[in-house]
C-alpha cells in the first residue's frame, strides 16, 4: 500500500513540477513594445501603429479592473482601446492632439493597434507620452520610432520610454 501511495505521489509531484517548468519557459523575461509614428503622404495626418505582447496587455487590464480578461470577454475591444488611449498621447503646445481609433488585431500573440490624428500635423517638437505597460512591468521598455520623409527636414529617429521616462519630444535632425 505504501509503495502504491509513494508511486502515485511521485507521479503527481513530477506532473506539478513539469507544469511549473513549462509555465516558466512560456513566461518571457523581456518586456518591450514598439510604436511607429509616420506622416501619411496624402492626408498629412500622423499614423500610429503600436505593437505589444497581447497577454501583457490582457494581464494589465485584468489586474487594473480586477476581472478575468481574455479575448472572450464581452468588452474586450472596448477595454483594450480604452487602455491604449489612456496610456498613449501626443501633444503640441500643451494641447492634446485628437486621435481617431482605427482598431486593433492580434496576430501570433502580438497586439497591433492603429490610430491616426484627426488634423494635419507634423512631427517636429511633438510631445509623446507613453505609459503603456510601464507601471505594470518594471522591465517594460517602449520604443517609439518616428519618420517623416515627406517634409523638407526628413525627420527620423526613436524615443525610449520606461518606468522612469514616460514623456519625450521629437526633435528635428538638424
Amino acid at each position: 500500500m505504501f509503495a502504491l501511495f509513494n508511486s502515485l505521489f511521485n507521479k503527481i509531484l513530477f506532473s506539478v513540477l513539469l507544469v511549473g517548468v513549462a509555465a516558466s519557459a512560456a513566461a518571457h523575461t523581456y518586456f518591450f513594445g514598439v510604436t511607429d509614428l509616420t506622416i501619411n503622404k496624402a492626408s498629412k495626418h500622423i499614423e500610429v501603429i503600436h505593437q505589444f505582447t497581447a497577454h501583457d496587455i490582457e494581464n494589465t487590464i485584468a489586474e487594473r479592473n480586477q476581472i478575468h480578461f481574455s479575448p472572450e470577454h464581452p468588452q474586450y475591444d472596448e477595454l483594450v482601446q480604452s487602455y491604449i488611449e489612456k496610456h498613449f498621447s501626443l501633444q503640441r503646445d500643451n494641447k492634446v492632439i485628437k486621435m481617431t481609433w482605427i482598431g486593433f488585431e492580434v496576430i501570433r500573440g502580438q497586439l497591433y493597434a492603429y490610430q491616426e490624428s484627426i488634423t494635419v500635423n507634423y512631427l517636429t517638437n511633438l510631445v509623446v507620452k507613453n505609459t503603456i505597460l510601464v507601471d505594470t512591468y518594471a522591465k517594460q521598455v517602449n520604443t517609439v520610432n518616428y519618420q517623416d520623409f515627406n517634409s523638407i527636414e526628413k525627420i527620423q529617429g526613436s524615443l525610449t520610454f520606461d518606468f522612469s521616462s514616460k514623456v519625450a519630444v521629437v526633435m528635428s535632425n538638424k
